[in-house]
């Protein structure tokens, strides 16, 4: 089973991650890191995490297999993908849309406002 970490990360962390791994001393378990909570949140609105979760361990799909599977019209799972797509969530291929994970860990920490 594969596990991929979603989490919210500085430049500087991820940049940080990127040289202890290139010195073989990091965690290798693949990470998608977004800049802020808001940034985060907002592609991952429930809709997309439906579609992700459809998507997790199925291999490559059509958009109108996902949107089958998730109840909802093809044009908007096709937006959605398209979305998720560009901001390297999920991979296209030439056999369809993967989203190569079978497990979604969420890694964030929330903290009082100032």
């Amino acid at each position: 089973m594969s596990t991929v970490i979603f989490s919210v990360r500085s430049n500087d962390q991820i940049t940080q991650d990127i040289l202890r791994f290139a010195q073989g001393g990091a965690d290798a378990t693949p990470r998608i890191s977004f800049d802020t909570h808001e940034r985060m949140w907002t592609l991952l609105n429930s809709k997309r995490w439906d579609i992700l979760r459809t998507m997790a361990g199925a291999g490559p799909l059509s958009i109108r297999e996902i949107a089958r599977r998730v109840g909802r019209d093809v044009k908007a799972v096709h937006g959605d993908v398209t979305l998720l797509a560009s901001n390297g969530v999920i991979d296209r291929t030439e056999a369809g849309v993967v989203f190569p994970y079978d497990t979604i860990h969420v890694d964030y920490t929330l903290h009082a406002a100032a």
